[in-house]
């Protein structure tokens, strides 16, 4: 018996689920901090269910993330029983991803075959967001695992005619909602769609099941905002990134309706960088990239692009920085807010264009090596959107992370809807493969258009596609293999003769427009790649047309190969490179300057400082930003007060609450930077208050300071922070730009003789 189950195994599906555990999973131990914002959260998650529950960014409780904490409950419990360690918060989205991968064979195969399941996998497997996304921390990977549970549900209930199924497929969505909230949602019309299509019952019980899954969906969806709304807000963290304390206003504002429109609170505008019809002069000139989020093409004295909010301040000369002070600066935007210049070259994303400027040699990593530690994958990549229009998924920005078989999704549409239509039927008889086609035509459709439209995401974000793309793909393989089987020579009437021919012409298009498609993708890095691109381009696409039925097999494996090649080699940069990013990407810039965290910098002297010092206050220091703050509470442990959240302007507390914290001796220090004059409201009070009344630290006996009463007037340049003996909080020396997560202008203030 046991032979014979081992002998119904799927060998092939066995070879790809290793090859995504090792795409995935290989290189994890040197992941770092990750994403240090997720990382820090984590960290103070595993310090008290209160935050466990809330998802508490810091071990205080003070505020939560920026998200609702589903996914990172996971991470959590892994770093609880492994310890917090780069691997152990990265490894639930290692295993999602193999899980997903796993979940899309089971959703093609029942319906197309054993090799449109292979087919869908391998694609998935890589694709090279959903390899970049799975070596993170960060939420994607587990959203989408959790809606290929809520598809794969579905299908069952619809072929078991279970109302509970219904019911707990859309359940999943709502659980969804609370990883990445609104963002879950996009696959709502699917799912309707296919199931009003797809299940056979009675039209009033479909509606009265209808219901139901309705009540499903919102009890699942509101229950944990609703709960989280009601706690009082005393006993509570504030809700990162909301403007109101609210969970269900952070839902619909920030990571609902500004997602498509434009961000509008936090930082008083779009980010440099975000995909725009048009772009000003003024605008150019201030951040120095394009409005496809390419680096310019000068090598030297660029200007950063800002990435969510924060100023990029650091170097990236080819020397290691060591580990700055945080900045403490609340992050600016485009709108006449202030924006720093690194000081070495200008680095591209890994959006397909090769770096023109020459780049300093990245250290500061162990031997010498790039991308072994956690980081943006690529800075300037966090916005480079592309151009809002149609065709913005084609393009470098976002193509090279999930376009490379976009074409094959596109004939999957198409050759899927024709290939299995019965012939003769009505024109409203839909076949049970055809309700397939509906159900990944559904997801792909809206999510596209979304991220053709939509100005406020990260290229990363685009993973929503992957499952659709590799479905339909495989789709579109099953009806053309079933299109070219036609017997021409039938003498019966129902049988269409044409297939063979259209389908011929329909997959030679398909591999033509794929092939040129990523040679324009590498032609930036290899031109001669791309030359063989374009003559396997047109030589395959010929090749397709004949309807010769010799060496089929030479021919399927040489399409194969040359679809899945530099798609597969793109894919595998983040496992070559050891890179698990904040702002996950995939791209042979990896190669030459591997990832650098959008926090998680740690100044030793500072830390030791404020340890030694700290007293019976409850936070080690306060600072305007999480990213500021992450790598001190990976590396301590301790409360680190983000006053105004991720992007440092959250309305936390009042002015007058803020000098009661420190009057009660709860807070004795206070992390700034030079351009904290940003924020506004009561957050700008405070920083002006802390300029004026605080004390200057000289927390470093070798660092330079002039601590003068005028000059502690002035924009907190009186103390030049430390730059020896510095790491990230996984324990790495730091490299790259700095500014999300130190400065060499940062200063520490002390409040403690202010009362």
């Amino acid at each position: 018996m046991r032979s014979k189950r081992i002998h119904k195994l799927d060998w092939y599906l066995v070879g790809i689920l290793i090859l995504s555990a090792i795409l995935y999973g290989w290189g994890i131990w040197d992941a770092g901090s990750a994403n240090s914002f997720y990382t820090a959260a984590i960290t103070s998650m595993t310090k008290s269910w209160s935050n466990f529950w809330y998802g508490a960014f810091d071990p205080a409780g003070f505020i939560t993330v920026d998200k609702p904490p589903v996914a990172l409950w996971f991470m959590a419990i892994s770093a609880k029983i492994f310890g917090v360690h780069g691997w152990s918060v990265v490894l639930p989205s290692v295993l999602a991803g193999i899980a997903s991968v796993y979940l899309m064979y089971r959703l093609l195969e029942p319906k197309f075959g054993a090799w449109a399941g292979r087919t869908a996998a391998l694609f998935m497997t890589l694709t090279p967001t959903v390899v970049a996304n799975s070596r993170t921390n960060n939420m994607d990977a587990i959203l989408v695992l959790f809606l290929l549970l809520a598809v794969f549900t579905l299908q069952k209930a619809v072929n078991k005619k279970n109302v509970w199924l219904v019911m707990l497929s859309f359940a999943l969505i709502g659980v969804s909602f609370n990883i990445k909230m609104l963002q879950a949602f996009m696959i709502l019309p699917a799912m309707f769609a296919y199931y009003i299509v797809a299940i056979k019952i009675p039209w009033k019980k479909k509606i009265g099941w209808s219901g139901l899954a309705l009540v499903s969906l919102s009890v699942f969806t509101l229950a944990y905002p609703m709960a989280v709304d009601s706690a009082s807000k005393s006993s509570r963290p504030y809700i990162g990134s909301s403007q109101t304390n609210s969970l269900m206003e952070l839902a619909f504002g920030y990571n609902g309706t500004q997602r498509l429109l434009g961000q509008s609170t936090g930082t008083g505008g779009t980010f440099a960088g975000m995909g725009t019809k048009k772009t000003s002069k003024s605008s150019k000139s201030a951040t120095g990239t394009n409005q496809m989020g390419q680096a310019p093409t000068t090598g030297t004295g660029t200007t950063g692009q800002t990435t969510n909010g924060q100023n990029q301040t650091g170097t990236q000369t080819g020397q290691t920085t060591n580990g700055t002070a945080p900045t403490g600066q609340a992050p600016t935007g485009t709108n006449g807010q202030n924006q720093t210049a690194p000081t070495g070259q200008a680095p591209t994303g890994m959006n397909g264009k090769k770096p023109t400027g020459k780049m300093g040699k990245m250290t500061g990593q162990p031997g010498g090596k790039t991308g072994k530690r956690g980081g943006m994958g690529g800075a300037g990549s966090a916005f480079a959107i592309g151009s809002i229009g149609p065709f913005r998924l084609f393009q470098s920005d976002l193509g090279s992370q999930i376009g490379w078989y976009l074409p094959l999704a596109f004939l999957g549409l198409i050759a899927g809807w024709l290939g299995f239509r019965k012939r003769g039927s009505k024109w409203y008889h839909v076949s049970s493969e055809q309700e397939e086609v509906l159900l990944w035509a559904g997801w792909f459709v809206p999510v596209y258009g979304f991220f053709s439209v939509a100005s406020f995401f990260h290229p990363y974000y685009t993973i929503m596609l992957a499952p659709a793309i590799a479905a339909l793909t495989a789709i579109g393989v099953a009806a053309v293999t079933k299109m070219m089987k036609v017997d021409v020579n039938s003498e019966d009437e129902n049988v269409d003769k044409t297939q063979p021919f259209v389908a011929r012409i329909m997959l030679s298009v398909a591999v033509i427009a794929t092939l040129l498609l990523q040679a324009y993708y590498v032609s930036s890095y290899y031109p001669v790649i791309t030359g063989i691109l374009i003559v396997l381009a047109v030589g395959l696409g010929v090749w397709w047309l004949f309807p010769q039925k010799t060496a089929i097999k030479a021919k399927i494996i040489a399409t194969a190969v040359s679809v899945l090649a530099m798609g597969a080699f793109w894919a595998a940069t983040p496992t070559i490179t050891h890179t698990s990013a904040a702002i996950p990407a995939a791209g042979p810039s990896l190669f030459s300057r591997g990832g650098t965290d959008m926090g998680g910098t740690v100044n030793k002297k500072l830390l030791a400082y404020t340890e030694k010092h700290q007293g019976s206050a409850k936070y080690l220091f306060a600072t305007t930003d999480s990213n500021s703050a992450s790598g001190y509470i990976i590396k301590s442990g301790k409360a680190v007060m983000a006053l105004g959240g991720y992007n440092g302007t959250d309305p936390t507390m009042t002015f007058k609450q803020f000098k009661q914290l420190v009057k009660d001796g709860k807070l004795k220090y206070f992390v700034l930077g030079t351009r904290s004059k940003s924020s506004d409201g009561q957050i700008k009070k405070i920083l002006a208050w802390v300029r004026e009344k605080g004390t200057v630290v000289n927390y470093d006996s070798s660092a330079k300071s002039t601590t003068t009463a005028a000059s502690q007037t002035t924009a907190a340049t009186t103390t030049t922070a430390t730059t020896a003996g510095g790491t990230t909080a996984g324990g790495m020396t730091a490299g790259g730009p700095t500014g999300m997560g130190g400065s060499s202008s940062s200063t520490l203030y002390d409040l403690s003789s202010i009362y």
